[in-house]
């Protein structure tokens, strides 16, 4: 069992994020984004530039991508966040279980080549829920917690109904 957060879309640039401390002696290095000298504490690097902590944004959400984590995404000579970048970019697909359309950007769960919402990761039979760690079985593309297995395995030619 596998959670993890979206399909990510196959021409994928990511870069890191470093946060600096300016050295006092230092000459100030210049920001890409607003090409003013930065004298703040902190610098940001990225994309091999110098950004002041406001200046490096998400193009679509504006959030500051220094806070949010250490990576950013660039695609189309814009500079976005993960969850812009996957929902702009990414791959979606729809749920072994219910058939709605999984956003790229939202946490699913996995069982070889099923993908699921997290809410529909239950039992097929009893709806019992799966938490991570949990013991579960894939039998005839449906996901079974132990309990209805074993039965199912007990009942000569394994033909599950559901309750």
């Amino acid at each position: 069992m596998l959670m993890e957060e979206g399909r990510e879309a196959p021409s994928l640039n990511i870069s890191s994020i470093q946060m600096l401390s300016v050295q006092p002696d230092t000459k100030p290095k210049g920001c890409a984004g607003c090409n003013r000298k930065i004298k703040d504490r902190y610098l940001l690097k990225a994309l091999d530039k110098y950004w002041h902590e406001d200046c490096l944004k998400c193009a679509c959400c504006d959030c500051r991508l220094g806070e949010v984590g250490s990576t950013l995404y660039t695609k189309a000579n814009l500079i976005l966040c993960r969850r812009d970048y996957l929902r702009l970019f990414g791959v979606t697909g729809n749920c072994a279980a219910c058939s709605k359309l999984i956003p790229a950007f939202e946490m699913v769960m996995r069982a070889k080549d099923n993908v699921y919402h997290l809410d529909c990761f239950a039992c097929q039979l009893c709806n019992q829920r799966f938490c991570v760690g949990d013991k579960f079985f894939l039998k005839n593309n449906m996901i079974l917690c132990q309990t209805d297995y074993e039965e199912g395995l007990m009942k000569e030619g394994y033909a599950p109904q559901v309750r």
